[in-house]
């Protein structure tokens, strides 16, 4: 397998620290409002290429955090006259919903910053008695360029941040750092209702960076094989998780850096995003279409691909959906039909075949698109292999569970609920075979209609009644 490392700006052999198994850190979101497309892409993605870890035998420990506590949330509080603490436990219960409704498999921890409390103090200490950290006024700084290659990973050299880092830090914040690119570990409390801890420097809280630096090394160990987000948090979050973790353990943090691409939206393509209004909420989306339909549509591009978000895009991606599910449902359908079994070689060849070039086509960076062409190319190849007199059952047996596999990787499961009507429904269709067996026309479009009322789906076929429910 081979993916593309950020740091190194290149594909890489993936070989982790522990053989068949994957450590894997994914920043999670801020919790002070539901989370729009934009954020749902990350989410996705990442999950999609944990699914393929695992498809591929790995054992993946997978940690995401939510950020609980920040300026956003002090600022979003104070507006809804609420708590810190329950507009966050309000925040993360929706993305729990909302995520579990994309069906993105649970982490193995969703660590929060406000209970890691202890252990930030402990690490910005560790980082100010080596010398990388300095307190002034209740506030911890990062001594940015005391760290070897910082701005490596977002590719920035120290005179190009230091010029960024003058023109957005207010003149009180000026004269209390040492170096306009130091950054915030520890923020003292400014107001008395601000939500803070007590610390060595007074009361305060973390900086939003030490967190997920705290997070990873406690629950992943100093050095892990994956880290992962938007292509927004290269600089500065990941940036100063680098120079803060290694400084302090002494170790290289992360041997893989992997981001996502953004989702645009228009004509004009912008970047979808809370501050420039114009994002779409998950929350609100899945009160429209359906869940499977924005997951696939969202995991059918290469994850450092953008996506451009538009109503055309999600029926695409329907359209491709009833495809893979009416194959599915036709494979059954002659698993069980009564017509003898053939032995068909050229099938055989074509599944194995497939099989190799899906994995080839995702081992290669998670290249999905080149994955979804190998799907869609064999559903090809087995619609009409279906239509045959004879079939292959124990090659479409194999089939189904192949088609299964890659589809539970991009997240979509086609179970259908059983209904307590079913044996109503199979004895309303057996009503109608025999009509039609009799020629009774009237009788059999009777029934049709009344099924079709029902929301049942009626198909005939040369090897008898199909149904399924709309």
């Amino acid at each position: 397998m081979k993916v593309f490392n950020t740091l190194t700006r290149k594909k890489e052999e993936f070989k982790p620290l522990v053989a068949g198994k994957v450590s894997m850190y994914v920043c999670g979101p801020t919790v002070y409002n539901y989370i729009h497309i934009g954020n749902a892409r990350s989410v996705i993605a990442f999950d999609t290429i944990r699914r393929y870890f695992e498809y591929r035998g790995y054992d993946v420990k997978y940690v995401s955090n939510f950020t609980d506590v920040d300026d956003k949330m002090i600022n979003e509080a104070r507006k809804e006259h609420t708590t810190v603490a329950e507009l966050a436990e309000r925040y993360i219960k929706a993305f729990i919903e909302d995520t579990e409704a994309l069906n993105i498999q649970p982490a193995a921890l969703h660590p929060r910053a406000t209970h890691e409390i202890k252990e930030i103090i402990g690490f910005v200490q560790d980082l100010i008695d080596k010398g990388y950290a300095y307190e002034v006024d209740g506030d911890v700084y990062y001594r940015a360029r005391k760290f070897p290659n910082y701005g490596q990973l977002s590719d920035q050299n120290i005179a190009e941040l230091e010029e960024g880092a003058s023109e957005h830090i207010n003149e009180e914040e000026q004269n209390k750092k040492e170096d306009p690119i130091d950054f915030a570990l520890w923020k003292a409390q400014k107001e008395d209702d601000e939500i803070a801890w007590n610390s060595p420097w007074g009361k305060g809280r973390p900086g939003w960076h030490i967190e997920c630096s705290v997070m990873s090394t406690t629950y992943l160990g100093d050095t892990i094989d994956i880290h992962g987000g938007g292509q927004d948090l290269e600089f500065p979050h990941h940036e100063n998780e680098i120079a803060q973790s290694e400084a302090k353990t002494g170790k290289k943090f992360v041997n893989y850096w992997m981001h996502n691409g953004f989702v645009t939206v228009g004509k004009q393509q912008e970047k979808m995003s809370k501050s420039l209004h114009n994002f779409v909420t998950v929350h609100d989306i899945l009160k429209q279409i359906d869940p499977q339909v924005l997951r696939f549509y969202m995991s059918s591009v290469q994850y450092r691909r953008p996506i451009n978000y538009s109503e055309d895009g999600l029926k695409q991606a329907e359209t491709v959906l009833k495809r893979y599910q009416n194959t599915l449902r036709n494979l059954e359908a002659r698993l069980q039909d009564k017509t003898d079994s053939l032995e068909d070689s050229i099938l055989r060849d074509n599944l194995t075949q497939a099989k190799a070039e899906f994995i080839e086509a995702m081992d290669d960076d998670f290249n999905v698109q080149n994955a979804l062409s190998v799907m869609y190319d064999l559903t090809s190849t087995l619609n009409t292999h279906l239509q045959e007199d004879k079939v292959d059952k124990p090659a479409l047996k194999r089939a189904k569970k192949i088609l299964i596999d890659w589809l539970e990787i991009f997240g979509v499961n086609f179970n259908e609920n059983q209904a307590e009507d079913d044996t109503d429904i199979e004895k309303m269709i057996a009503e109608r075979d025999a009509a039609r067996k009799n020629k009774d026309w009237a009788e059999s479009d009777r029934l049709r209609d009344q099924l079709q009322a029902r929301g049942i789906v009626i198909e005939d076929t040369p090897q008898g009644t199909r149904w399924h429910r709309a």
